[in-house]
């Protein structure tokens, strides 16, 4: 190649020479001539050299600063020549310690959130106040029944005599629809407190009436005993007992 180049370094006396080749065999030849194995080892040498400069040039750049985080180490871990397992005790219960104390914390959290909306869900104490009622028994002679209002609902207080305390004490409970003895129904037999309001379908019964001395509903005509139990008719169930405590001798509170 360097030879058919001449000292000049142009094709161009060869091109025009009768002696050499035609032009057009020579315009063919020209691609073949550029890709001797001379001219690609000195284009590699030359791609080589510039690769080399660029990355000379590039790793020229050495002011890249390494960021410090010293301030974030723990202090018994700062120095490199210095084992991290002499610290790791005191660190790890430090962790632990830590972690617990977060841990109790939440729970604490936990447990006041979920108590504040359970109480705020609560009744007020207002609500709380009309939930209950003091009732003197002072007021209720014996043999008679007296109707107070409770959360809405009558409310039946009858004083019994030793007569009618007797008398459904005997009851056989086969016959009765809704089996419950006496004693199960009261706190003193004296006192018959209950819900005056019909199982049957809400009525008001009526008290000291019907076939057995009780109390009567004669919307459908269900008769129950003094102690509020269904004898006949087409109540299903006997008469509520609502919870109640005596402070007293004298007082009995509902509710």
């Amino acid at each position: 190649m360097v030879s058919l180049l001449g000292r000049s370094g142009s094709l161009y006396p060869y091109l025009h020479s009768a002696n050499f080749l035609t032009c057009r065999s020579v315009t063919a030849s020209v691609p073949a001539l550029l890709n001797t194995p001379d001219l690609l080892n000195q284009r590699k040498s030359s791609r080589d050299a510039s690769h080399n400069g660029q990355f000379g040039v590039r790793y020229a750049h050495t002011d890249i600063k390494i960021p410090d985080f010293s301030d974030y180490r723990r202090t018994e871990v700062r120095d490199p020549k210095k084992s991290s397992q002499e610290s790791s005790d005191s660190r790890k219960a430090f962790s632990y310690l830590f972690t617990g104390s977060t841990a109790i914390v939440g729970v604490y959290t936990a447990k006041t959130a979920v108590t504040q909306f359970i109480s705020s869900m609560s009744a007020s104490a207002d609500v709380l106040a009309l939930s209950k009622i003091e009732i003197k028994l002072s007021d209720i002679p014996e043999g008679k029944n007296m109707t107070f209002k409770w959360r809405g609902k009558p409310l039946f207080v009858r004083h019994r005599t030793e007569k009618e305390i007797a008398s459904e004490a005997e009851v056989n409970l086969s016959e009765l629809r809704d089996p419950q003895h006496d004693r199960d129904r009261v706190v003193k037999p004296c006192w018959m407190i209950v819900i005056g309001v019909c199982t049957h379908l809400g009525c008001v019964p009526i008290a000291n009436a019907g076939d057995y001395g009780g109390y009567y509903c004669p919307c459908h005509g269900s008769h129950y005993d003094a102690s509020g139990r269904i004898r006949k008719g087409p109540a299903p169930l006997n008469l509520e007992v609502p919870y109640y405590e005596f402070p007293d001798d004298d007082t009995v509170i509902v509710g």
